[in-house]
């Protein structure tokens, strides 16, 4: 980057702080900067390359690839990179802020050490899922608390990938796990594969794949119905936090879906009927609480060492958020706590209008 580019780029920079180190990030995308860039002790830590979605694979497959594609699974929990700088492993959400929670808890589940002894300009990239998760919490029959999947493998500075064959040879060699391999084809059946595959995660209530070339270069994503509709149902349950863009992209996703999968109509009113549920019985749910004079919001648990409670607690309320505690135990030596982050727009609206407050429409 240029002299000049730079300088517009650093009026946007956020700076922050994590245990007395000083770091910048960019927190939203910049024209040739990914957002989740950092600038760390006079290094760069790449952001994550925001990944294409396709609404109808037959076409949209054949148009971003040429030849090969891989499928892996994408997996729903939150997305995080880690780098070792200056020694340390640092874990950095995707807009590019160090999150103690994860950094810490990274320990007790996977080792990177021996990658970053063998490769110091590793990028570690993955995805943290489970129950007990502090973002977005899903249930995965194969994990109990919380664990860690890496889905890329990129230069901390260049952000360049190694290729996807390479990349998971290296992790099985660290003993890494990885996100789920369903294999490599040829573009002219990578679609139809693409879809076998979705039904199938479907059927688990799992969140949907990501193709790649070879090279790791071009990405692609699509993602189950189940997915959308759960998406749906947790935006509905918060109605006036999520934005209507939110709601309305995951309703197109369906409509596209089931029209390429040429669904029957009984397969069409089920999907509806089921979508209608996601939506409605969500926000009815939702009025009921503030009703009863209670809360609504995100709810998440978690378990760690009560250091690292106490690390994630002050970083959220660092961001602004309202958290209500609502379970605190001891378990094993582990602090496992239930906690609310109360979504302000939604009490309020909710309690208004049941209040009898009218709506300007």
């Amino acid at each position: 980057m240029g002299v000049e580019a730079f300088e517009q780029l650093e009026d946007n920079l956020k700076s922050r702080s994590y245990e007395g180190r000083e770091y910048r990030h960019v927190p939203d995308y910049r024209r040739g900067v990914e957002k989740g860039t950092v600038l760390i002790a006079g290094t760069v830590v790449r952001g994550f390359p925001k990944i294409s979605r396709t609404l109808v694979l037959s076409e949209g497959v054949p148009r971003q690839f040429e030849d090969r594609v891989v499928l892996e699974e994408k997996l729903n929990g939150y997305n995080v990179r880690v780098a070792r700088i200056d020694g340390d492993v640092l874990a950095f959400t995707r807009s590019g802020i160090v999150c103690p929670f994860t950094t810490r808890i990274l320990e007790r589940l996977v080792d990177l050490e021996p990658i970053f002894e063998a490769h110091p300009e590793a990028m570690v990239c993955g995805e943290m899922i489970g129950p007990e998760n502090p973002y977005t919490a899903h249930d995965y029959p194969e994990v109990d608390s919380l664990a860690f999947r890496a889905f890329d493998w990129r230069d901390r500075e260049s952000g360049e990938p190694l290729p996807v064959a390479e990349r998971r040879e290296r992790y099985d060699a660290f003993d890494v796990p990885q996100t789920r391999l369903f294999g490599t084809f040829d573009v002219d059946d990578a679609s139809e594969e693409a879809r076998r595959v979705v039904r199938d995660l479907d059927a688990d209530d799992r969140e949907g794949v990501v193709m790649k070339s070879p090279d790791g270069t071009t990405q692609l994503k699509y993602t189950t119905a189940a997915a959308n509709q759960g998406d749906l149902e947790f935006a509905f349950s918060l109605p006036f936090d999520y934005g209507q863009a939110f709601m309305f992209r995951r309703l197109i996703r369906e409509a596209f879906q089931s029209v390429e999968w040429n669904e029957s109509e009984d397969d069409r009113r089920d999907r509806a009927h089921d979508l209608g549920e996601a939506i409605l019985l969500s926000m009815t749910d939702t009025i009921e609480t503030v009703a009863d004079d209670q809360a609504v919001g995100e709810r998440h648990t978690v378990r760690a060492d009560p250091a690292t409670v106490d690390a994630l607690l002050a970083h959220l309320r660092d961001q602004g958020l309202t958290l209500e505690i609502e379970d605190d135990s001891r378990e094993d030596g582990d602090r496992v706590v239930t906690f609310l982050k109360r979504v302000q727009s939604t009490n309020d609206k909710t309690k208004s209008y049941l209040d009898g407050h009218i709506v300007q429409e």
